[in-house]
C-alpha cells in the first residue's frame, strides 16, 4: 500500500494529465509522461498513443458543448491517469519509487505554471469555467478561497463565447 501522499500526487498527476490537455502545458506534459511510464523505453510509444487519445476525447467532448458530458470524460480520464501513475509507484522499488515520485510532482508543478486550466488538490474544487454556488430552499450556499486565484485571460485567435 503507498503512503497517503502518494496517493495524493497520483491522483494530482491525473488531473494534471487532463488539465495539460490542450493548452501550452500539453508538449512537456505528454513528453514527461511517457517517458515516466515508459520507464523501460519499450512501453513510450504506448503511452503516447494513450495521451494522444485522451487529448482527442477531451477536444470531442469539449466541442459537443455539454458540460456534463465534458465533466464525465474528464473524471474518467484523470481517474485512468491517476491509476497509472498509482500502479508505477507501486510496483517500483522504494529508489525508483522516490525519483518517480520526484518527476511527478515537477510535472504537477510544471502544469500549475504553464497550464491554462484549473488544478485542484485533494478534497479542493478546480473550474476552468463559471463556478456558481446557489442555495434553494432555505439552504446556506458558501465558498472559500484558500491559497491564490489565477485567471488566465482568453488566447487570441478565434472567436470567444
Amino acid at each position: 500500500m503507498l503512503p497517503e501522499i502518494l496517493v495524493v500526487l497520483a491522483a494530482s498527476g491525473g488531473t494534471a494529465v487532463v488539465t495539460a490537455a490542450g493548452t501550452d502545458a500539453w508538449i512537456g506534459t505528454r513528453t514527461t509522461v511517457a517517458r515516466l511510464l515508459g520507464r523501460d523505453g519499450q512501453r513510450e510509444e504506448a503511452v503516447l498513443q494513450r495521451l494522444d487519445q485522451t487529448a482527442t476525447d477531451l477536444a470531442r467532448a469539449s466541442e459537443e458543448d455539454v458540460q456534463e458530458v465534458l465533466e464525465r470524460v474528464r473524471v474518467a480520464q484523470s481517474l485512468s491517469w491517476e491509476t497509472r501513475f498509482t500502479d508505477l509507484l507501486q510496483d517500483l522499488p522504494e529508489p525508483e519509487r522516490g525519483e518517480a515520485a520526484e518527476e511527478l510532482r515537477a510535472l504537477v508543478e510544471h502544469v500549475r505554471q504553464h497550464g491554462s486550466g484549473a488544478l485542484a488538490g485533494a478534497g479542493g474544487l478546480a473550474a476552468g469555467r463559471d463556478v456558481i454556488i446557489k442555495a434553494t430552499r432555505g439552504g446556506v450556499a458558501t465558498g472559500v478561497v484558500n491559497g491564490d486565484v489565477r485567471v488566465d485571460p482568453p488566447k487570441p485567435g478565434a472567436a470567444q463565447d
